[in-house]
């Protein structure tokens, strides 16, 4: 039976696999071209060149879709809107580590619907559409679906981030070691990759203090979806909290009283206020490792 997002999937594939042939011919390039953005962070000529082609491409597939990018904002109106980060992790890349991934990523009244993450440089690329399970493998036709771990106690955990940076910005640097103390294992995996380790089962927690909904909108349906938890550090369910905390579900909770923080008056079962959803994103200065 055909899932209602079939086609979409097949699509962000089709996106995937143009990206992925750009990315790669730019990655070690000599003549790559780098320069800051106004918040500081790095933009390669291939993350433009990316995120253009892939808007292209769904200009003429998705005439009627709005899409939401990191290099060129928000453009279209409707209920239906592509989220795209070109490259996640554009230091990696610029320096030549393979650890970069463009996340793909459909949202359908402010519920993510598919997601879809490709590493060509690690040749992996985790895909899922809600209620039809989390994949991962080499391609569509190479895949192995993805399921959660089962620890259930922080002494037996992996705990994996991507910088001490903006935890000691916020303040909050204290928190998260003391999170890693008491876990079994901690590891500085970084960016898309912690969160895809989380949905595999081979990490159990993945931590990140300051994100946008471009960087988290395709890992969260695909955490989701193979069984584990996605929430912001108020324990708001979704990638608009401009935080991130994902685990395997049974240790969400205590990896929360560790590194959690809910404002006064904030509930975490209220849906996104205003500037929290995809539709009204507020600017907010980017991580120093993204």
């Amino acid at each position: 039976m055909r899932s209602p997002h079939t086609d979409d999937l097949r699509l962000a594939h089709v996106l995937a696999d143009d990206a992925d042939s750009l990315t790669m011919s730019r990655f070690k390039a000599l003549d790559l071209h780098v320069e800051a953005k106004p918040d500081l962070t790095p933009v390669s000529d291939a993350d433009r060149s990316v995120e253009e082609a892939i808007r292209r491409t769904l200009g003429r597939a998705r005439p009627r879709d709005a899409i939401l990018g990191e290099e060129q904002g928000s453009s279209g109106w409707g209920p239906r809107r592509w989220v795209l980060d070109p490259i996640d992790g554009t230091k990696n890349f610029v320096r030549g580590v393979p650890v970069w991934a463009t996340l793909i990523a459909l949202v359908v009244e402010d519920e993510v619907v598919v997601g879809l993450v490709s590493a060509p440089g690690l040749n992996r690329r985790w895909w899922a559409s809600k209620d039809e399970g989390a994949w991962t493998g080499r391609s569509i036709m190479n895949a192995t679906q993805c399921q959660v771990s089962d620890v259930s106690s922080l002494a037996d955990a992996s705990l994996s981030y991507s910088s001490f940076g903006t935890w000691e910005q916020q303040d909050k640097l204290e928190d998260l070691l003391s999170l890693g103390r008491r876990c079994w294992r901690t590891r500085a995996y970084g960016d898309f990759w912690s969160h895809m380790l989380v949905a595999e089962g081979a990490v159990d927690i993945a931590v990140e203090p300051e994100l946008e909904v471009y960087d988290m909108a395709a890992l969260a349906v695909i955490v989701e979806e193979a069984g584990g938890m996605f929430t912001s550090l108020a324990g708001r369910r979704g990638p608009y909290g401009g935080n991130a905390l994902t685990t395997n579900g049974k240790l969400h909770d205590q990896a929360l009283s560790y590194v959690g923080s809910v404002p006064a008056g904030d509930d975490p079962d209220e849906p996104p206020r205003d500037g929290g959803s995809v539709h009204n994103l507020t600017s907010r200065r980017r991580s120093d490792f993204d």
